[in-house]
């Protein structure tokens, strides 16, 4: 590439009329400077690549951070919503256990009370109980 680039260079300097009578020590002078700028650009280059490198490097390790942030507070969100579901639960389960105990109370009570009365008998069959 950098000989096509210095032979077309070349070419079109040999061509152009007011470079017709250079002789060959010119023309080496100009080889040699043609070459030197093509390695100063070829320098800049790299480094331009380097420094996309470096930036892209960079900008990877700050996704993978920002994810890894993102990834802990959900896993924090959903740890809380599971305790938080537990801790608000329980008032609720204890008042269900206390309501079914006295359902089972009043439904004993019931019963008794059943053996006395044929008529409560009567209905408490009918209802399966």
């Amino acid at each position: 590439m950098k000989k096509i680039l210095s032979l077309v260079v070349l070419g079109i300097f040999l061509n152009h009329p007011a470079y017709a009578d250079l002789s060959k020590q010119d023309i080496e002078e100009i080889r040699k400077i043609v070459k030197e700028e093509i390695q100063h650009i070829d320098k800049r280059i790299d480094d331009l690549r380097q420094e996309m490198n470096t930036r892209i490097d960079d900008l990877k390790d700050l996704m993978l951070t920002g994810f890894g942030i993102l990834f802990a507070g959900m896993f924090a969100l959903v740890g809380f919503v599971i305790w938080d579901r537990r801790t608000a639960l329980a008032p609720a389960v204890k008042r269900v256990k206390e309501l079914e105990e006295r359902e089972d109370r009043l439904e004993k009570a019931i019963k008794e009370f059943a053996w006395k009365e044929p008529r409560l008998a009567q209905a408490l069959r009918s209802v399966g109980l």
